[in-house]
């Protein structure tokens, strides 16, 4: 085994190898000159470099900030090389990551920062209005604080045991409030070999290319090549930029993302446009939202067969079911435009049923409540028993998903339950815009619903029955401006006499979404 350079005679073996800290110190023992991050095409840190600013981090949270063991650390922050940094500071220190869509409104964020009860705030430079009224201490990544902060001396690694909370993943919820998912180290470990098993190899050449926001999938797959020894990616502009991406494709080699499909179909029309073929493309992993097959399709014959599908909760992150790149090239299957149309077969380690309101098995072919088994389900909701005793029970995660097995085990999604509306790869639960909307003085009811739409997959449509004369467009816009994140707020408004309703008054979205097509 390499010896530790001075920079980390304090460092200590970690005692649990399922943490990521674990896999950060293999890398630096025995590839510390190795490249571990890019920005853009051109290197940022070694792992040598990277474990040192992790270990200054975690010693300041630890010492200075006073942050215990078991402590949260929320980001939210776009994508950066800190985010990185943040991320695995975390981890080395015993702590735990809260990582934060930095798409949500300010009001979103300080809910979420004041019921994970995080001590400390790591964020990027276009949240400092938006955090200044955050009770906790906020460092801003690439900052002189920050900077100053991870050139302290390295701490000896304080790695968490297996079952200790890693992640906490907060995910909407149908009544309007975020609900944080726990996922272990374990669970974490669970998900990153079910990847190497069922998605995907990674070479030790290998570079993951971070266009997808890190707070989501993207930074859950940081672990897949972190674990090899591998190298990050993180785009110059902090997000996806087609033209951007393209080019990267061309610069590096031996590349994997993810990418919600709404990124993959602005990919695809790029690459049609310019006839760039991303040569440096292995794999691109899609999900988070419905991918119609035409668009799979014209992906393929873009840029091949380098298509792999996962279909995953915050709950079981990434780790459900996967259609790989071998059954994306399988067209000689007499069921092959059936199979492009599933989401794949259960990940290995993962039990896939579907089952009907009773809890009983159905068989083949029949549509029920999506439920999920094995390691990578989460330990259940933070601070929230009832929602945790509803999604967890007889050793099983209801998804709230509905969906059919077929005999030879592939799962297609039938309908998205309770509503949600997945836009760009983005949940969106109608009840948090609805709750908005009727805040205004002039609307009696609303209902939102999803209408597919070709670039984002789907776009959130409101139906508004007023109370009076109409609320002008604009009033409703600038409400949901005010309260919510831009990418929930309502793309188009119908305005009706009255809501169509069952005899129990029940709203019927079945019939609004009828409504709702263009």
């Amino acid at each position: 085994m390499r010896p530790f350079t001075p920079e980390y005679s304090a460092f200590r073996p970690p005692r649990h190898p399922v943490n990521p800290v674990s896999w950060l110190d293999s890398a630096v023992r025995h590839t510390p000159d190795a490249v571990a991050v890019y920005r853009g095409a051109a290197p940022w840190a070694s792992y040598r470099r990277l474990a040192g600013r992790v270990g200054g981090l975690a010693a300041a949270l630890r010492g200075p900030m006073g942050l215990a063991a078991g402590d949260r650390v929320a980001i939210v922050m776009r994508n950066l090389p800190q985010y990185l940094e943040a991320m695995y500071a975390a981890w080395w220190a015993g702590l735990a990551a809260v990582p934060v869509n930095s798409k949500l409104h300010a009001r979103e964020v300080a809910y979420i920062l004041e019921h994970s009860g995080a001590r400390a705030v790591f964020a990027s430079d276009d949240w400092r209005e938006g955090l200044s009224a955050a009770t906790v201490p906020v460092i801003e990544a690439g900052s002189r604080e920050y900077d100053r902060l991870a050139a302290s001396a390295p701490m000896a690694a304080s790695p968490a045991a297996a079952d200790a909370l890693a992640w906490l993943f907060y995910t909407s919820g149908t009544t309007g409030r975020p609900k944080g998912a726990m996922l272990s180290h374990a669970n974490l470990a669970a998900m990153t070999q079910a990847y190497f098993a069922s998605v995907d190899e990674v070479l030790v050449q290998g570079r993951l290319l971070h266009a997808a926001p890190l707070s989501h999938g993207s930074g859950l797959y940081t672990f897949t090549h972190l674990a090899r020894g591998a190298a990050q990616v993180i785009p110059e502009s902090g997000g996806f930029d087609a033209a951007e991406v393209l080019e990267l494709l061309e610069r590096h080699e031996n590349v994997s993302m993810f990418a919600a499909p709404t990124i993959v179909r602005r990919l695809v029309d790029a690459g049609m446009a310019s006839g760039a073929r991303a040569p440096g493309l292995q794999t691109l992993i899609y999900g988070g939202g419905p991918m119609y097959t035409a668009d799979i399709r014209a992906a393929m014959r873009v840029f091949g067969n380098r298509f792999a599908q996962i279909y995953g909760q915050g709950e079981s992150p990434m780790t459900i079911t996967a259609l790989s790149k071998s059954h994306h090239g399988d067209t000689a299957h007499p069921r092959y435009a059936q199979r492009l149309a599933s989401v794949g077969i259960a990940h290995a380690g993962t039990e896939v049923a579907i089952r009907d309101g009773e809890g009983r098995d159905l068989p083949a072919g029949d549509v029920g409540e999506i439920c999920v088994r094995g390691a990578t389900v989460m330990a259940g909701y933070w601070n929230d028993p009832a929602a945790t005793a509803k999604a967890l029970r007889d050793t099983w995660l209801w998804t709230g998903d509905i969906g059919a097995l077929d005999a030879d085990g592939f799962l297609t999604l039938k309908d998205r339950s309770k509503d949600v509306i997945i836009s760009g790869g983005s949940n969106i639960y109608p009840r948090e815009v609805e709750e908005v909307l009727l805040t205004h003085p002039a609307v009696a009811e609303v209902a939102v619903v999803g209408r597919p739409d070709p670039e984002w997959g789907e776009v959130v449509v409101a139906f508004v029955v007023a109370r009076g004369p109409r609320p002008p467009v604009e009033e409703l816009d600038r409400l949901c401006l005010e309260r919510i994140a831009r990418f929930k707020r309502p793309k188009d408004y119908r305005y009706l006499d009255a809501l169509p309703k069952n005899n129990y008054g029940k709203v019927l979205k079945t019939e609004l979404r009828k409504l709702a097509a263009p």
